[in-house]
This record gives structure tokens, C-alpha cells and sequence, in this order.
């Protein structure tokens, strides 16, 4: 399995999306500008230019037609995919951070930063289908609990809106009401700061990453904690295999608490573990910094994962993986 690396970013990346068919693959990162990549060859298509900030997220329509990202320049952006041409940008008073099309894509989520005194949000936009009739008035506005909300992502069939933060305790809304229904408790949660939301292929459950060194795995509508995977170090990124039972998690200390470069250069590896027998069972190794995004392909034969480092690296997996059936 060699990587292929893909060098389009001057900083650090924050977050990976495919596209529902696999074919397109978006990068995320500090240095402003989204990318998109073919995700066969790993071959630069463009650049989505217009934020003033770094990127923390986005999502790509179903159809792959549009993209949203969200940006500490304290704008939402809708693009098209093909022109690159930017359609709207959502403005805040504060950092936005995580994105997330609803099931249609007629809705998008969106969470803002606390920032000079204002809480965290989590807001309900409406997209609409002709960007000239798009306008920026949300349809909900939750005020997010006491810290950052690191993602927000849609429940099933859209009814809820899950999200997760610096205070380490995941919560479901009710996205008509903004009630909140669901949150995790202190026994079975995380003890630190989740940084990372990836829901299942078909949408029953999702998983958590969190800086406490562990990723659990959850049902999205009950909220019962079904597993837990140990790691040795922080975790910044999570997905779930839609092929097979796997799940990878990367991570890495953060870039601040970094002071030497460790003898073991390369060696930041996204690690594999069975995704019910809670075992790990490999590890893709490097990036020369912390993993701070992660990524299927829809498929399910290659994944990507994008360093503190500024690369890329796209791996397709050998025929020989299919095989581990443990």
C-alpha cells in the first residue's frame, strides 16, 4: 500500500470530505483555501479561493454540485464544485467551525466559536436550490454550551443534530425545537475535549474522538455507548470503514505541545482497530506530525488522512486487507 502524497497546502490540514461517488476528494486547511483533488491519482483539480482564515470544515452536496465550508474568518461559504465560483457567504460574529448538509441538502448546520464574550451556536441555515434566492437567515439558533463545539453533524432523517466539544460531553438536539434530548454522562463519556464526529455508512451510529486518548463508538438515536478503542496518544481524527468492520483513528500530541522532533520521525500513524472485537489490528505510518483528519472513500479501498505536517497521503488498500477477516 504506497501512500500517495499529495502537496497542495502551506499549513496545517483540518479536514477531509469525499464525495458520495469517491471520485472527489476536498481538503480543508490553515492556510485558506479548500482544495479538491481527484481521489483515484491523488491529481490537484482546483482551489476554492475567498477565505480570509483558516478552514475548520466542510461538506459537499450530494450531488456533488455544491461545496460549504466554514472558516475562522467568521463566514460560512457555498461554492460550486465545478467553477470554483463562491454562490454565498454566510457572515458571524465569530469563528465557524464545523459544517454539515442535512439528508436532501436542503439545510445546512453550522456551529459558531464562543468569541469576545458570545457563546458557541449551533445554527440551522437554509440552502437554497437557485443561489440568487439564498438568503443568510437561520432557521434555528441553539446557544451551544460552555466552550468550543468542535462538530455538529444531522441525526437520522434529520430530526436531531448531534454535537460534541471542549467540554467533552456529546448532546442530541431536536433540530425543529433546538431542545436538547440526549446528552452522555460522565461514566461512560469522554474525559476530554472531542475533537472529531464520523458517522456511519447507513447512519446508525457514529464516532467520537476525543484528546483523552480514546474513540468510542455510539448509536445515534439512543445515544448507548457501544465500544471504546484505547490509544496512547491524543486523538484528533476519526471514520468508520463502510466495507468492512474497521475503524481508524490518528492523532498525535498538538502541534503546540510538540518540542522536539522525536527520533521516530514519520512515525504518526493512523491506527486500524476492529471495529467489534475493539482490537488494534494495524497502523499506516507517515505523516510527520499529528493526523488531524481522516477520511474513507465511500467504497471503501482507500482512505485518506491529512497531517500537521501540510500533505495529504492517499493510501488504496492491497487486495491482501479484504481478506482480514480476524
Amino acid at each position: 500500500m504506497r501512500p500517495i502524497l499529495m502537496k497542495g497546502h502551506e499549513r496545517p490540514l483540518t479536514f477531509l470530505k469525499y464525495n458520495r461517488e469517491g471520485d472527489l476528494l476536498f481538503s480543508c486547511a490553515k492556510d485558506h483555501t479548500p482544495t479538491v483533488w481527484f481521489a483515484d491519482n491523488g491529481e490537484r483539480l482546483g482551489t476554492y479561493r475567498g477565505h480570509n482564515g483558516a478552514v475548520w470544515c466542510c461538506d459537499v452536496s450530494r450531488d456533488s454540485m455544491r461545496l460549504i465550508t466554514g472558516s475562522a474568518d467568521q463566514t460560512v461559504k457555498l461554492w460550486n464544485v465545478q467553477t470554483g465560483a463562491q454562490l454565498y457567504s454566510f457572515n458571524f460574529d465569530s469563528p465557524a467551525r464545523a459544517v454539515d448538509f442535512s439528508v436532501g441538502d436542503k439545510l445546512a448546520v453550522i456551529t459558531t466559536d464562543p468569541f469576545m464574550g458570545l457563546p458557541s451556536t449551533i445554527q440551522v441555515k437554509r440552502i437554497a436550490k437557485d443561489p440568487s434566492e439564498q438568503t443568510g437567515d437561520s432557521v434555528l439558533t441553539i446557544t451551544g454550551p460552555q466552550g468550543r463545539i468542535n462538530r455538529a453533524v444531522w441525526g437520522p432523517l434529520n430530526k436531531t443534530i448531534i454535537s460534541g466539544g471542549e467540554d467533552a460531553v456529546l448532546r442530541i438536539w431536536d433540530s425543529e425545537t433546538g431542545q436538547l434530548l440526549k446528552e452522555s454522562n460522565n461514566e461512560t463519556g469522554h474525559q476530554k475535549t472531542i475533537t472529531s464526529l464520523s458517522k456511519s455508512a447507513d447512519g446508525s451510529h457514529f464516532l467520537s474522538g476525543s484528546l483523552d486518548k480514546s474513540a468510542k463508538l455510539w448509536d445515534i438515536r439512543t445515544l448507548t455507548l457501544i465500544k471504546t478503542y484505547v490509544t496512547e496518544r491524543p486523538v484528533n481524527a476519526v471514520a468508520i470503514s463502510p466495507l468492512l468492520d474497521h475503524v481508524v483513528i490518528g492523532g498525535g500530541q498538538d502541534a503546540s505541545h510538540v518540542t522536539t522532533t522525536d527520533r521516530r520521525a514519520g512515525k504518526f500513524e493512523a491506527k486500524f482497530f476492529h471495529k467489534i472485537l475493539q482490537e488494534e489490528i494495524g497502523g499506516v505510518k507517515g505523516h510527520f506530525g499529528p493526523i488531524n483528519a481522516l477520511a474513507f472513500n465511500p467504497d471503501g479501498r482507500s482512505f485518506s488522512s491529512g497531517g500537521e505536517d501540510g500533505y495529504v497521503r492517499l493510501h488504496h488498500f492491497d487486495p491482501e486487507y479484504f481478506n482480514i477477516k480476524m
